[in-house]
């Protein structure tokens, strides 16, 4: 909410890419209020969680949603950023604030289509065989064909531009040293650039990696809930609690720096000031 907020009030959204850093906040957001809601059922009635029920369909859609949505946040500004560095070699095209507003929008459509199927018909509260094992009622195989394509999109897409952002950037840091000119600027840009996505690696490792195996385990697994209480569902609200944190950490990383939001933060309290100050006057 900070972020969005910091992004609404300073006029930052004028620029493509601070479309979709916006757009990942809200992403962020709705992650998080899923949680809540799956941690208030946990809660209040813990059994609904274990061996499914009604209940559960609509926040565990609303969490698939979420989470959709920040995958294909993430690879939108992995393809942006590689844009931005590669429109001056070898394409003219210019991502503007229309392309990224219909980004976002097919983002949150695709997201919605995929994360809500379960509350169109495709689950198991019938049918006992494919049911899930971690996220009953939801069934092993629409879990399958959610993660195993979004996993490959989310780590292929980015490692291609990433490391062609990273070519780029030598390449013009070498040209700029064989005109005798200095390459401090790419050089930090270089440095900028491997740093963010090597953050971007390592905490989408950290976060979904766990879920995926769950998912797998799930595949995999044959045995009922009971014989698989309590450990299993500990690793799956340790999964959750990753994937939590990483909504916390997303904003940070990706959009502002503990500086800059406090730099932001203050500057508007003391445009606040100044407005109480002259309306009092």
């Amino acid at each position: 909410c900070t972020v969005i907020f910091t992004r609404l009030a300073t006029r930052d959204l004028h620029k493509p890419i601070s479309i979709l850093f916006c757009n990942l906040a809200v992403s962020d957001l709705f992650t998080s209020f899923s949680g809540f809601w799956i941690s208030m059922l946990f809660i209040t009635n813990p059994d609904i969680t274990i061996f499914g029920s009604q209940d559960m369909l609509a926040p565990y859609s609303l969490y698939t949603t979420s989470i959709l949505s920040t995958i294909y946040n993430l690879v939108s500004i992995g393809i942006e950023r590689y844009l931005a560095v590669a429109k001056s070699m070898r394409t003219r095209f210019r991502v503007a604030r229309n392309h990224s507003m219909a980004v976002v929008f097919i983002s949150w459509v695709l997201a919605f289509f995929l994360g809500c199927l379960p509350l169109m018909g495709w689950h198991c509260l019938q049918a006992e065989r494919s049911i899930s094992v971690l996220y009953s009622p939801f069934c092993v195989d629409y879990l399958v064909f959610i993660t195993l394509p979004n996993v490959v999109v989310a780590f292929l897409v980015p490692l291609f531009t990433y490391l062609r952002i990273i070519i780029i950037l030598r390449k013009r840091k070498l040209r700029m040293q064989a005109c005798g000119q200095a390459p401090g600027t790419y050089r930090s840009a270089e440095t900028q650039v491997a740093r963010t996505s090597i953050s971007i690696w390592l905490l989408a490792l950290v976060s979904y990696a766990p879920f995926f195996a769950g998912v797998i385990f799930d595949a995999t697994n044959h045995s009922c809930h009971t014989d698989l209480y309590p450990g299993v569902y500990i690793f799956r609200n340790c999964t959750a609690m990753l994937i939590t944190i990483t909504c916390l950490g997303n904003p940070l990383l990706y959009t502002l720096r503990l500086r800059e939001l406090g730099a932001k933060l203050k500057t508007l309290r003391c445009l606040s000031a100044n407005r109480v100050r002259a309306c009092a006057i």
